[in-house]
């Protein structure tokens, strides 16, 4: 069942935070806003939330999901960051970049570049998004909301 929650761009209520990372721990999927657009996340252990974004999405299993960190620490237990990497990240950190970076342990197999062990990792410059990542305690395994047949992300809340 879906559930549309308006929350505050500045100052995410957390009653309405709450409610979405207990939808994401309870194996669901959330649209969430980030500083570019859209995303459709998940919790980052759960195969079958997964396995529905690809389906929404129509992805195949070869797509790159990305996993969304409330901070660059969180980023280094998901990847390897050298200290040219960390200077870079935390010069455009939070914001709207993905850093490829070779995956840790941490992460799961499915997740990865099956070829290069790589994974990407982001730190998006918004409230609501960052409001989750601290209430839930753990990355997003995310994708960015792209229509099927469309070519760019939604931005709009209306359309979505």
């Amino acid at each position: 069942m879906a559930q549309y929650f308006e929350i505050h761009a500045d100052n995410p209520q957390k009653r309405l935070i709450q409610q979405a990372v207990s939808i994401i721990d309870r194996g669901g999927l959330v649209i969430y806003p980030t500083d570019s657009s859209y995303a459709l996340g998940c919790h980052i252990g759960d195969k079958s939330a997964m396995e529905r974004i690809q389906r929404i999405r129509r992805l195949d299993n070869k797509h790159h999901f990305t996993l969304v960190c409330s901070d660059l620490s969180e980023i280094g237990s998901y990847a390897k960051v050298s200290n040219s990497d960390y200077r870079l990240m935390k010069s455009l950190t939070p914001g709207p970049y993905t850093f490829l970076l070779k995956a840790t342990s941490e992460v799961p197999r499915r997740l990865m570049n099956p070829k290069r062990k790589t994974i990407g990792v982001r730190v998006p410059d918004n409230n609501i998004v960052h409001a989750m990542l601290l209430e839930l305690g753990a990355p997003i395994m995310s994708s960015t909301l792209i229509p099927v047949g469309g070519d760019e992300a939604m931005d709009d809340a209306g359309e979505i």
